[in-house]
């Protein structure tokens, strides 16, 4: 019990936007190899930065395949750096400005090998850039009120800034900013909970060597989020086709970058859901009436894991609150 107590006790630290260093991975490490910047993972930050007339920074690109276009200040994280040095770097560069990252938005993902970072940022100091300071960066920046024509390089990032916008005039969770944690893989560190109509809660605890939240590593051929599917095929082969792993966001998220291939790893530490999924037909096509509520999660197959009622009544009532609100930093796959 004194275990499960201070299992409790790490999930509330994550849900304070904490982490918690990776002491084991245990799915899927056999299936990946370390993350390595600039080799085997792509890191791409963007900033979506407001002034005082709600309007958002914008950059003319120089680059010859969309040479003049624009487009919100972004791009590749360098060797060494941390995704915020990497923020502060781009919108310096592009726009001329200093920034402080306020908070992630959201996070986007195809697969470990290409991940991007959206940050709400303030500007903190420096001169909108002019095209008479134009280089090979960008030709130069303004403040776009989001309805006069603008040649867009591409519209993806119209969902990026209505993320922000909607960020700067309501938080709808705590700040996200990157924490100072080494890990060597991209993985994901489970928050599983199942839930019933009695509101009463699980979570999926690894057992071995030491009672933990779940620790799987991302494989390149699926989602950063397919680590979650691969966590419940694990413990539950039997009952993993009837249920739905609903990976519903991130608390933090952990990363280092000082030391190529040992450090540029990524810890995302997220709350997932698991939701029956019941057919809706019989084997001759005929709908079935609706279920009775299931009250108890579906049984452990293999010995390396339980199920663990949480006992906090505060994080009980917190992780409800979660699941049915989703006020979580979002995690969105885009393949």
């Amino acid at each position: 019990m004194e275990a499960m107590a201070e299992l409790e006790q790490q999930v509330e630290r994550l849900f304070r936007g904490e982490g918690v260093d990776i002491a084991v991975c245990d799915v899927g490490l056999d299936q990946t190899k370390p993350a390595t910047l600039q080799k085997n993972v792509t890191y791409i930050v963007c900033a979506v930065i407001f002034n005082d007339k709600e309007e958002v920074l914008m950059v003319q690109e120089a680059k010859a395949e969309c040479y003049k276009q624009w487009y919100l200040p972004a791009g590749r994280v360098e060797v060494g750096e941390s995704l915020e040095e990497a923020l502060k770097r781009e919108v310096l560069e592009e726009a001329g400005l200093d920034c402080e990252p306020v908070s992630l938005v959201l996070i986007q993902e195809q697969g470990p090998q290409w991940i991007r970072f959206i940050f709400l940022a303030s500007v903190t100091g420096g001169t909108l850039k002019t095209l008479s300071e134009a280089d090979q960066e960008s030709l130069q920046a303004c403040w776009w009120d989001r309805r006069s024509p603008l040649n867009l390089r591409g519209r993806d990032i119209l969902r990026l800034i209505d993320f922000g916008h909607k960020y700067h005039g309501d938080p709808w969770h705590p700040p996200v900013r990157p924490l100072d944690l080494s890990c060597r893989h991209v993985v994901q560190r489970l928050v599983l909970v199942y839930t019933n109509s009695r509101d009463q809660v699980w979570i999926l605890v690894f057992r071995v060597p030491f009672a933990h939240l779940p620790v799987a590593a991302a494989i390149y051929t699926h989602a950063v989020t397919w680590a979650a599917n691969m966590v419940v095929q694990d413990a539950l082969p039997s009952s993993y086709y009837d249920h739905d792993v609903n990976t519903l966001g991130v608390f933090s998220l952990q990363h280092n970058g000082r030391h190529n291939g040992h450090s540029d790893g990524i810890c995302l530490n997220t709350l997932v859901r698991l939701v029956p999924e019941p057919p809706t037909r019989d084997e001759d096509g005929v709908r079935l009436p609706p279920p009775a509520a299931i009250q108890r999660p579906p049984q452990i197959e293999n010995q390396r894991y339980v199920w663990h009622e949480v006992q906090s009544l505060e994080l009980r009532n917190r992780l409800l609150d979660k699941t049915k609100t989703t006020a979580i930093l979002p995690l969105h796959s885009m393949y």
